[in-house]
């Protein structure tokens, strides 16, 4: 078996929405930086998302605008930036679904809303909309309650993974772990990371060694008996419902919680037919139902939401999918992404963005941590032993592969 040694200046592990902008963002800075990814790329959290880039005001529906909301302010105009080709990640190919993402509130508490959207925290960021400019779905003379539109913009997740990953394809390969591990020298730093592929044995040297593998982080640093920064799961069930209607809908429905009763977005399928797909509040409390359960209650909500609809004839599924962040007391949400270099193995750095709107604030942790460390660029050519390994494929969304 032939031996290789590569040397690059970043070596990226895991193929998500975090570490495929990592790399662009990295890439278009100078550095030498590959990714290796050991299932699809895109797989598990990123697919799973409902593509809204928002700016936090669905954080604010207490009354105030909290830690988590301040700290996304400005990633709707930052991924606009990088739509238009202008940004630090080159994203003009991706697709958008919605330019607007719309909050509504029940008849019951229109009141509340309405006090609370006239309120100073969120002026230029939230805008009634009047009758004759509704989404057609809240066109009916049926519907009650008050509707507005956020700064919020929705993206085609699976363009964005596509767009991505056609920047540096050159730059992307699979890993499989059955015959790859990582060696540590004796002051517990990673020297290598050895893969073998069709019987050619590489090993992989770099400055840093980045981890955004999403929950699959947790499985990495067991590889490397690393105990902080630590990881925690706030699962998550999805509801996905596919119907014969023709319009799509991006928008949080709002309760008396704080966070959104019922929060929907629009994919449309491969034969033509749409699907709506509920997070929110019912997929937070829908962790502990069955999936009939869960099913029976997502029907009574849509029924209850939109009584001048008829969903008898609609096809059904469920989606359980964890959250992987960094551990907070009390299982709470992170207020922002988070990168860190591991306690015990000084050239490795755990990231986790939290969710997808924050990929570019994961970046900007990664590069200040770089920047602090004095880790720079070296300008060297990607090592073309680096092309006899495997390609990852691009993940297929849930609902072509749930119906």
């Amino acid at each position: 078996m032939t031996s290789t040694c590569v040397n690059v200046d970043i070596a990226i592990i895991g193929g998500g929405i975090a570490g495929l902008w990592l790399l662009n963002r990295l890439c278009n800075n100078g550095y030498n930086a590959v990714l290796f990814e050991h299932d699809s790329l895109g797989n598990m959290q990123t697919m799973a998302s409902q593509g809204m880039i928002h700016g936090g005001i669905k954080y604010a529906l207490g009354g105030a605008l909290t830690g988590a909301s301040e700290a996304i302010a400005d990633m709707p105009d930052h991924w606009r930036r990088c739509l238009r080709g202008e940004g630090d990640v080159d994203l003009s190919d991706a697709k958008v679904l919605s330019e607007h993402f719309y909050m509504w509130s029940t008849q019951s508490i229109t009141s509340k809303v309405t006090s609370f959207f006239a309120s100073k925290v969120t002026r230029g960021r939230v805008d009634a909309v009047a009758k004759s400019e509704r989404p057609e779905v809240f066109q009916s003379d049926a519907f009650r309650g008050s509707l507005y539109k956020l700064v919020d913009l929705v993206l085609d997740v699976p363009s964005v993974v596509s767009t991505l990953v056609d920047n540096y394809k050159d730059r992307i390969f699979s890993i499989d772990w059955a015959n790859s591990q990582f060696e540590k020298n004796i002051d517990g730093e990673v020297n290598i990371l050895s893969t073998i592929s069709a019987d050619k044995k590489i090993d992989i040297s770099a400055q840093r060694f980045v981890f955004t593998a999403g929950a699959g982080n947790e499985q990495l640093c067991q590889m490397l008996d690393i105990k902080k920064p630590a990881m925690q799961r706030r699962p998550l069930k999805q509801v996905l419902v596919k119907h014969h209607y023709p319009f799509p809908l991006y928008a949080h429905c709002m309760g008396t919680n704080p966070s959104p009763r019922i929060t929907i977005s629009s994919h449309q399928c491969k034969d033509g037919k749409n699907v709506w797909y509920l997070g929110g509040d019912l997929a937070t409390n829908g962790v502990n139902q069955t999936d009939d359960v869960l099913i029976s209650t997502a029907k009574k909500e849509l029924a209850d939401l939109f009584p001048w609809l008829d969903f008898s004839e609609c096809e059904w599924a469920t989606l359980y999918i964890d959250r992987a962040e960094p551990q907070q007391g009390g299982l709470i949400k992170p207020d922002k992404a988070f990168a860190e270099t591991a306690a015990s193995c000084g050239n490795v750095i755990i990231s986790w963005p939290t969710k997808l709107t924050l990929a570019p604030n994961m970046a900007d942790e990664v590069a200040h941590l770089l920047d602090k460390d004095n880790v720079r660029p070296t300008a060297q050519p990607l090592d073309q032993a680096l092309s006899s390994l495997k390609k990852p494929t691009i993940s297929i969304p849930c609902w072509e592969t749930l119906f």
